[in-house]
C-alpha cells in the first residue's frame, strides 16, 4: 500500500474545481496507484529524473497529476493539468522538478544559529 501525500495545495488547486464525474475518476485512479503493487502504465508512467505522472482519462479528456517517490513508498502529489496535446509539456515537467526541490528544502531540518 502506498501513501499518497499532497505537497502544499498544488494538487487541491487542480482537483477542487473539477466536475464531480472527473473527481470520481481521479479518486478511482489514485486508489489503483495506492493499492496495486504493479500499477499498469495506462495509469502511471515515469517521465524523467524520478518524476512520474498519474494518468487519468475521462471520455476524450486526459488529465495528469505529477508526483515522485519519497522513501520508496510515499507518492507526493504535485500539480495537475488537463492535457491538450500528445506530449507532456516541458514546462510542466520542469514545474514538477521545481516543486520536488521545494518539497525537500521544506523537509530539511532548519539550522538554528
Amino acid at each position: 500500500m502506498r501513501i499518497l501525500v499532497p505537497y502544499k495545495d498544488y494538487f487541491w488547486d487542480f482537483y477542487n474545481p473539477l466536475k464531480q464525474n472527473i473527481k470520481d475518476k481521479v479518486d478511482c485512479v489514485l486508489h489503483i496507484v495506492m493499492t496495486l503493487e504493479r500499477v499498469p502504465a495506462k495509469f502511471f508512467k515515469h517521465l524523467e529524473d524520478g518524476i512520474y505522472e498519474i494518468r487519468i482519462e475521462v471520455g476524450s479528456n486526459i488529465y495528469r497529476v505529477f508526483c515522485f517517490f519519497d522513501d520508496d513508498k510515499l507518492v507526493v502529489l504535485l500539480h495537475g493539468l488537463q492535457k491538450k496535446t500528445q506530449k507532456t509539456p516541458r514546462n510542466e515537467i520542469e514545474q514538477a522538478k521545481k516543486l520536488r526541490r521545494n518539497y525537500y528544502e521544506d523537509k530539511e531540518p532548519k539550522n538554528h544559529k
